[in-house]
């Protein structure tokens, strides 16, 4: 019997689980169990793993499946090319909710992510269930968005730069952002390749909907986002040094809550290589600029 217990944190998303050593030599039971967890809660999370450095980090995230490059643009983490390095002194202002790296056709299938420094308050990360949020869509809204597909792209908003509270530091990261410009045609409803799960695909790399008017794919986006980020679709994680967090990629949105001013956070993410999205019809995503190949294999 294993000695893992995972603990519920909030009503359709998130649970934290107790009783792990995280490192590359879990034992495969366990990892067999997270895994179910992950598909059941969608983030789960552990205190306490401070004995992981990056390279037991990278280790661990081994066992969970193949592992992308840190990012297709951003550089890794010194010689770690597994490890994106998430410090907000950086420029790194992560507080538009988003699935991680969609822009390209074979998007994370999920990712790790472990607490380095984070202020005493703020700076906690919030998830959203995005199969909850279709699951109580109306059915007439379901079935439209079973039918569309969205244009994803890391091109900046650069109104976005203009506002940030340091415009100059968050220009320089989104010059190397999008030094590369990838754009990809997704299904706005995908189908989860294990649990077989109807979730949103949208997120703020989602720019617009294809064969509508920029006016009607901003409101139309915009409609759909405000029902994933009900805050019943929702978790909120408050960071301590050490914790970890794992979320299925395919099956959330993420974002920071920024209102921890200058203060250091850091975090490192290593993601685990995903498939590319098939949606309702069984049409699956198309890369439409840019090539992947050398950030994420495909997975098997």
């Amino acid at each position: 019997m294993s000695s893992i217990v995972t603990t519920p944190v909030a009503g359709r998303i998130g649970a934290e689980i107790s009783g792990a050593r995280l490192g590359g030599d879990l034992p495969a039971d366990v990892v067999g169990e997270i895994r179910l967890a992950l598909l059941q809660h969608k983030v789960v999370f552990f205190r306490g793993q401070d004995h992981l450095d990056e390279r037991g980090q990278v280790a661990f995230a081994r066992l969970l499946g193949e592992l992308t490059t840190a990012h297709p643009t951003v550089p890794a983490l010194d010689d770690e090319a597994h490890i994106l390095d998430l410090d907000y002194r950086r420029g790194q202002k992560v507080d538009r909710w988003h699935t991680d790296v969609t822009f390209v056709d074979r998007p994370p299938a999920a990712s790790v992510l472990r607490a380095v420094t984070v202020p005493s308050a703020g700076g906690d990360t919030l998830w959203a269930n995005t199969v909850t949020a279709y699951e109580h869509l109306p059915a007439e809204l379901r079935e439209l968005l079973d039918r569309l597909r969205a244009v994803h792209t890391n091109q900046y908003d650069y109104a976005q730069v203009a506002s940030d509270d340091d415009p100059e530091r968050a220009r320089a990261y989104a010059e190397v952002f999008a030094s590369t410009v990838f754009e990809t045609e997704h299904p706005v409803v995908r189908v989860h390749p294990e649990t077989g799960e109807r979730s949103i695909l949208l997120g703020d790399f989602a720019k617009r909907l294809v064969g509508l008017s920029s006016t009607t794919s901003a409101s139309v986006i915009k409609l759909i986002q405000d029902n994933v980020t009900q805050v019943e679709n929702t978790v909120r994680w408050r960071w301590a040094p050490g914790d970890v967090a794992i979320w299925d990629n395919r099956a959330t949105q993420h974002r920071v809550v920024h209102d921890f001013g200058d203060r250091p956070r850091r975090l490192h993410r290593v993601t685990i290589a995903g498939d590319i999205p098939v949606g309702v019809d069984a049409r699956p995503s198309t890369a439409l600029t840019g090539d992947a190949r050398a950030y994420t294999p495909v997975a098997a």
